[in-house]
């Protein structure tokens, strides 16, 4: 019986060890990287309020109120714009639009360069030389005349918005997986699944792909304040999806443009939210890089 008890209790050990090491790996984390972890929590913060914007909001962002241009104030934390309009709660609404296009632009060119760079590093050849020209090209025109390009063939929507800031994005996740697949491939267990008779396909999904999965993760989550950058740029230039039932920040800049000398607010507040999501998101994608491969620092 005492022996069994000695069992039991040693094989109870490691299951009550496993999440104290998480729990210490994650505060030794937080501890190297204060400011990345401050700035993660700011991007989880604003993906709530995106998420939750009906209920922190205090008023609909079309409604009209009785007060034009006024500063921030009890009634309206952020002002009123030139068209009566809570700021605030344009703001709380357009997270919505800038920041789920910012993700979904990422997804579309993380997926569509890691599927480019895994095709032009494993099989290399002219393959890699056909991919590598179509990146070329890409990173030869100006990202924001490109998205322009795209746009003024397809009439702006979400769909097409998130296309074309995704077609800028292709380019960086193509090139770091190349760069990681023409390190992969030479290893002895790909030689060994080619040699049992596996296809290219399933050696690239099953032993290839996983190995690139933390340097496609540390690139994507780089890459969404770039993604919500170009998206403001683009509702700036009146080529977004933002209306006045759904704003988006950089729509709300071009709407208040003529009034910026005279109430800062209106260029301020919107600039703010738009600085604050973009800083939040490479401050945390860099310290994800420093994290999860060390080898990407300066490939950004």
């Amino acid at each position: 019986m005492a022996e069994t008890g000695r069992l039991q209790t040693g094989t109870a050990m490691p299951t009550l060890a496993r999440p104290r090491s998480k729990l210490r790996t994650f505060g030794r984390t937080v501890r190297a990287k204060p400011i990345g972890a401050i700035a993660g929590l700011v991007c989880i913060l604003l993906v709530a309020v995106a998420v939750f914007a009906e209920f922190l909001a205090t008023h609909g962002p079309a409604d009209v109120g009785t007060e034009r241009l006024t500063s921030p104030s009890r009634d309206y934390f952020l002002g009123t714009d030139n068209l009566f309009r809570d700021m605030y709660s344009r703001i709380v609404y357009g997270s919505r639009i800038t920041i789920g296009i910012g993700f979904a632009s990422v997804a579309i060119g993380t997926i569509a360069g890691t599927v480019l760079g895994l095709i032009s590093g494993y099989f290399s050849g002219w393959v890699d030389m056909v991919v590598a020209r179509f990146m070329d090209v890409i990173l030869g025109i100006p990202p924001l005349v490109l998205a322009i390009f795209v746009l003024t063939i397809w009439e702006p929507s979400v769909v097409s918005v998130s296309v074309a800031i995704g077609l800028i994005i292709t380019p960086t996740p193509a090139r770091v997986v190349r760069s990681a697949v023409f390190s992969i491939r030479t290893l002895q267990y790909i030689e060994a699944a080619q040699a049992v008779g596996n296809g290219s396909i399933r050696i690239i999904v099953r032993h290839v792909l996983p190995n690139v999965v933390a340097p496609i993760i540390v690139i994507a989550s780089i890459q969404i304040g770039n993604a919500i950058l170009a998206e403001a740029a683009l509702s700036f230039l009146a080529l977004g999806v933002g209306s006045d039932e759904q704003p988006s920040w950089g729509r709300m800049l071009q709407d208040t443009r003529q009034f910026w000398h005279s109430h800062w607010w209106t260029a301020v507040m919107p600039g703010a939210a738009i600085s604050l999501a973009v800083l939040s998101f490479n401050i945390f994608g860099d310290a994800l890089r420093d994290i999860l491969d060390p080898r990407l620092r300066g490939t950004g």
